[in-house]
């Protein structure tokens, strides 16, 4: 993309843009008669801000008058030929703002890719017109002007190469004083396209293959030439374009060979622009014929959406959504129109990914935060052109969809939905919601336990309701039991952190050739390490945790901040010996599967093993393909795995679960459980499910036992509208972070003086959340609960806003940082 550059000239318009910062408003510039016609809402521009900073910004309005800002600058160039972003996206973007209570400009660079957002690059140049005493130099001084003599600006990274030092600033800043240097500001485009070097025959031997004769004739005494052209020839015969490099390669020669054939005008280069995504090479294959109740089903979708915006697909474990799903978008298709298809954690859903990839190609674009910038960039722009399946994790509600139809949500209860940091820290399922009514458009949720708020609003009749209650192929689903462990445990029966139960039943699958997964949401190898003498156990530095011991690297680490520690070997505060480590982790069941299982292939999925662009794509197809026989894992492998082979799930601690300090912790631990058990049996057999636990009285374990998911919601519904939380209340939660504990005190007290007399009772807190202190930062919370339909909240949130700026500016304050979280769990 060039960018358009402007002279000093007349004004010709104004325009309002937004920056990619937490600014509370937006600003107007002027537009120079030179760059008048290249300006449209939606495009990028190139503006100063602040005494020397540049920001590219994107264009909101275009106006004839300024209004009331003052000291207006002008634009500096324009970046993009047409717009990258539309009013849909404008008017989704003004939502979000207000919505979730941040900026617009937050919300922006929450949108764009990072290679659209530019910031401006500090160059440095010799000064001009003043004379330089070589002898008044020192050592670093010297080396950079002469540097300066070479060439004439330096970028900051290398002046800190030429010195040999990190911190630079203080010495440029010198060197200014003495004006041996001037600074000016460089505005580059990041996004760079792809590109490959092709070759071609030169003409006339181009158009006449007959002339071909009369090449090889110049290159017939260079043995490595001839195999080189021979090379091209054959390329050529095969596909229309031929990259250089594989000339090299079939031919066997270096580059040198091929650029001899350039100097003799047989054969030229070109540079040909590709993408960087991984296009589909396989074989298109058909979705295969819908059963009686997928058709039941998407005849009842069609006729739902007729009425409402949003239909909930509540369909148990294995009926085939997707296939109803990939129906949706083949009439999309069809129709020309777009379709969104929302998934949670993108990367831990790489088999759906596959299986509609398999159907549609390259038709179906994947958007999720694994793709780096340069990709991202490439996506953005196949949807500004039209593609019509977006396969994306929330952040894919950012696109520019022009022609939206269909926004479909799986497993629209999955908590990773949320984002937490930074701002805007929305919901993707809820924002998902409000970008189909912008355009139009209608809204799947699927799922086989939904949550409480999206059932809720399936009985009020605000959204439609359809069930697929079989799975496909009539599988049963399968049989689940509760193993009490409070019987093994008093009379020490239990083998590691496995009943005999648990143990005989991994035995008897994987004697029938088939696959275990095991369950436990804690990963790492033990969760504590504590001094049996004097109960001291060893916390982060930075954090108010706990530190877990990973065994992989025989250190400690802490989950929150990355603080790593070794095993002290005496306790640091009796001086004792006796150190134990105490709870278990992935990794511990791991190491106990291959004691009891010494012969048996066992893979772990979770967060330590999931780390690289491709490491759970791995993991996930070696157990699919048979050659891992256990999978032990954390939430990872309850989202949307579909193997063949499982004929076992072990759930083992349901109570870790069901003690989690949060509003959500049994409908969580319902879901979790649920969709976990689902991954049995889904293709030959029925298959069983084994959930080890303390408290198998509990409801919530009875529910799922049972399967009774109405039964689940109904008496956590009425828990919620008793203790004021979702979906009767919405909840806002007022975040303060410092330093010092005393300060965030502090800062807690004015904020609740200034909130508590128009918020009342409705205000909860200042109250230390279960963990204190994270990073360093000290942190107390306020929660607020507003009763829904009685409380206008746009204003509730402009005025909590507007009281934060305030105790931010008081003395002593400004290192608080602070946010707020609408609908925060």
């Amino acid at each position: 993309m060039g960018m358009r550059q402007h002279s000093e000239e007349s004004v010709a318009m104004y325009v309002e843009v937004l920056l990619p910062l937490a600014l509370a408003r937006q600003y107007t510039y002027a537009v120079p008669l030179s760059l008048a016609d290249a300006v449209l809402p939606g495009v990028r521009v190139d503006v100063q801000f602040g005494k020397k900073r540049r920001y590219t910004a994107l264009v909101l309005e275009v106006k004839t008058e300024p209004g009331n800002d003052k000291d207006i600058k002008p634009i500096q160039g324009v970046v993009d030929e047409r717009p990258i972003v539309f009013p849909f996206q404008l008017a989704f973007w003004r939502w979000m703002a207000q919505y979730y209570a941040c900026s617009m400009g937050e919300v922006m660079a929450a949108a764009l890719p990072a290679h659209f957002r530019l910031v401006s690059e500090t160059l440095v140049m010799a000064g001009e017109g003043y004379q330089l005493d070589v002898s008044l130099l020192d050592d670093k001084e010297y080396l950079i002007m002469e540097a300066l003599g070479f060439q004439r600006v330096l970028r900051i990274q290398q002046i800190q190469d030429i010195v040999q030092q990190r911190s630079v600033w203080p010495l440029i800043r010198q060197m200014l004083e003495k004006r041996y240097i001037a600074l000016e500001e460089d505005m580059q485009e990041r996004y760079r396209p792809r590109k490959v070097t092709c070759v071609r025959l030169c003409s006339p031997y181009a158009e006449d293959p007959e002339q071909l004769r009369a090449a090889f004739g110049l290159v017939a005494k260079a043995g490595k030439q001839t195999e080189a052209l021979m090379a091209y020839i054959q390329l050529s015969r095969e596909a229309p374009l031929v990259r250089r490099q594989e000339v090299c390669r079939k031919a066997g020669v270096d580059s040198g060979v091929v650029a001899a054939l350039f100097k003799k005008g047989i054969l030229e280069p070109f540079e040909l622009e590709v993408s960087r995504l991984i296009e589909y090479g396989g074989v298109i294959e058909e979705a295969g014929i819908l059963s009686g109740a997928q058709e039941v089903a998407l005849e009842a979708i069609r006729k739902e959406v007729q009425e409402k915006e949003v239909v909930l697909l509540q369909g148990v474990t294995g009926s085939g959504k997707t296939r109803i799903y990939t129906e949706l978008m083949r009439e999309a298709i069809a129709a020309g129109d777009q379709v969104l298809y929302l998934l949670p954690e993108i990367a831990l859903t790489s088999q759906v990914i596959g299986r509609l990839r398999r159907i549609f190609g390259d038709e179906a674009a994947i958007y999720h935060s694994r793709l780096n910038n340069n990709e991202r960039v490439e996506v953005w722009q196949q949807v500004l052109g039209g593609k019509s399946i977006v396969l994306g994790a929330r952040s894919a509600v950012f696109l520019p969809f022009q022609r939206l139809k269909w926004v479909i949500v799986d497993e629209e209860h999955d908590a990773s939905f949320k984002q937490q940091e930074p701002a805007p820290r929305y919901q993707g399922r809820d924002a998902a919601i409000y970008l189909a009514h912008l355009y139009g458009a209608r809204v799947v949720l699927g799922t086989a336990t939904p949550s409480v708020e999206t059932y809720y609003n399936v009985q009020t009749r605000k959204y439609g309701l359809v069930r697929l209650s079989e799975r496909f192929g009539g599988l049963e689903l399968p049989a689940i039991r509760l193993v009490d462990l409070k019987p093994a445990s008093r009379n020490n029966q239990m083998h590691g952190h496995f009943s005999a139960e648990l143990l005989a039943a991994i035995a008897k699958t994987l004697e029938k050739g088939e696959q275990v997964i095991l369950f436990q949401n804690r990963r790492g190898f033990s969760p504590a390490y504590r001094c049996t003498s004097c109960s001291w156990h060893a916390s982060c530095v930075h954090c108010d945790v706990s530190l877990t011991y990973h065994k992989s690297g025989n250190q400690l680490k802490c989950h929150y901040c990355n603080y790593k520690s070794p095993l002290p070997l005496v306790c640091p505060t009796c001086g004792g010996t006796h150190l134990a480590l105490q709870g278990f982790g992935t990794e511990k069941i791991e190491e106990e599967l291959k004691i009891y299982f010494p012969d048996v292939s066992v893979g772990r999925l979770d967060y330590d093993t999931a780390r690289g662009k491709y490491a759970h794509t791995q993991i996930i197809q070696e157990f699919d393909e048979g050659r891992l026989q256990i999978l032990v894992g954390t939430q990872m492998v309850t989202k949307g795995l579909d193997f063949e082979r499982v004929g076992l799930v072990g759930i083992l601690s349901a109570d870790q679960l069901l003690q989690f300090p949060d509003f959500r912790a049994s409908e969580r631990a319902y879901q979790l459980m649920t969709q976990v058990s689902g991954r049995a049996g889904r293709k030959f057999q029925q298959g069983q499910v084994l959930i080890q636990a303390f408290q198998t009285a509990h409801p919530v374990l009875q529910d799922v036992l049972e399967q009774r998911f109405d039964r689940f919601f109904q008496r956590e519904l009425g828990e919620r509208k008793q203790f004021s939380y979702p979906p009767f209340f919405r909840l806002i939660r007022i975040t303060l972070r410092h330093q010092k504990p005393d300060k965030v005190d502090e800062a807690a007290a004015h904020l609740h003086a200034m909130l508590a007399p128009r918020l009342g009772d409705q205000l909860k807190g200042p109250a230390m959340p279960s963990v204190g202190r994270v990073r360093g930062l000290y942190i107390l919370d306020f929660l607020l609960k507003l009763e829904k339909g009685q409380v206008h909240t746009g204003k509730v949130k402009s005025f909590i806003q507007q009281c934060i700026a305030q105790v931010t500016a008081m003395d002593g304050l400004s290192g608080l940082r602070s946010h707020v979280d609408v609908d925060p769990y």
